[in-house]
């Protein structure tokens, strides 16, 4: 006999159905007049993470909102990353009304904004506003021609007349999904001197995670609590399986014991995207045989990469 209870999956299922911890973000994006509109969201998350030429998140609206609307006319957003503090978590609450204008509600948000790093940096790539007190910001392009979404246009507040896209731009009667291209991570120094530097459990920046309007009247959330750390199973390949990898590698470049031995803690998934890294970088510098200084070479290649 199961030990769960059933139950029923309504609309909205990830407020009312399930105890589903979110992110709290609010999106900025371009009014017509050229002001910034700031909404609160949980709907976001990391899209594509690997393995194209750029990354993306998704976004997830109703298709009538303010920031679907601004989206769909300009193309530009910034995700704000909020702190846990209640002071804070109360102002993004009052942006979140359905059906309030920017141009009721901005004037009396207290949110500071300042010019987006991408605007500063090429001016006639015009953005919305980016929140000053965010811990991080990601500015993002709406990537239009994916699942043939270039010809959506605003306008449509009552909802829209399908047909309906599979997975960007508008997707039902009501809803809306934006895949986001990712075009500048934002952060304050504080924490981005911590991912550089190495990550300690008190670096972490305090994020709120949200549940939604659970009971219709209060919208539920909690601040972050003290960080606890569990280590990495580490599993170390044989230099056996390693050889055998490295040698399908390159018909030209190879490598010696002591360079593998120093990647046989790298998970079985991502060991050919290593050696493919280290192949191309024997090429570029006319290295046929990969030796272990070599591969110091190319490790600090990659941490001043990460650093940059």
């Amino acid at each position: 006999m199961s030990s769960f209870e059933n139950l029923r999956i309504v609309d909205n299922f990830y407020q009312t159905s399930l105890f589903f911890p979110m992110p709290t973000v609010v999106i900025s994006t371009l009014c017509e007049d050229g002001t910034t509109n700031l909404g609160p969201y949980s709907l976001v998350q990391p899209y594509y993470v690997a393995g194209k030429d750029y990354y993306a998140m998704l976004l997830s609206c109703r298709n009538s909102s303010n920031t679907a609307q601004n989206i769909l006319r300009t193309g530009k957003c910034a995700i704000n990353f909020i702190d846990d503090n209640p002071k804070t978590f109360k102002e993004a609450v009052k942006l979140s009304w359905p059906g309030d204008k920017p141009s009721e509600k901005m004037p009396k948000c207290s949110f500071k904004l300042e010019k987006s790093l991408a605007e500063e940096e090429n001016p006639e790539d015009v953005r919305p506003m980016v929140m000053t007190d965010a811990i991080e910001v990601i500015e993002c392009t709406w990537v239009r021609e994916l699942d043939g979404a270039q010809n959506d246009q605003p306008g449509q507040l009552n909802g829209y007349e399908g047909p309906y896209h599979d997975f960007n731009g508008i997707t039902s009667k009501f809803g809306a999904h934006f895949i986001l291209k990712i075009d500048k991570i934002l952060m304050k120094k504080k924490y981005k001197d911590a991912i550089i530097n190495g990550v300690k459990a008190k670096d972490f920046p305090p994020l709120p995670v949200d549940y939604g309007y659970r009971d219709s009247k209060n919208f539920w959330f909690h601040k972050k609590t003290k960080m606890r750390a569990e280590l990495l199973q580490m599993r170390e390949a044989s230099l056996e399986s390693v050889r055998y990898a490295a040698d399908r590698a390159d018909d030209k470049v190879k490598f010696t014991d002591e360079a593998l031995k120093t990647i046989l803690n790298v998970p079985r998934v991502f060991l050919p995207l290593v050696l493919k890294g280290c192949v191309e970088w024997a090429r570029e510098n006319n290295v046929e045989l990969i030796t272990e200084e070599h591969m110091k070479i190319i490790n600090d290649k990659r941490s001043k990469e990460k650093n940059k």
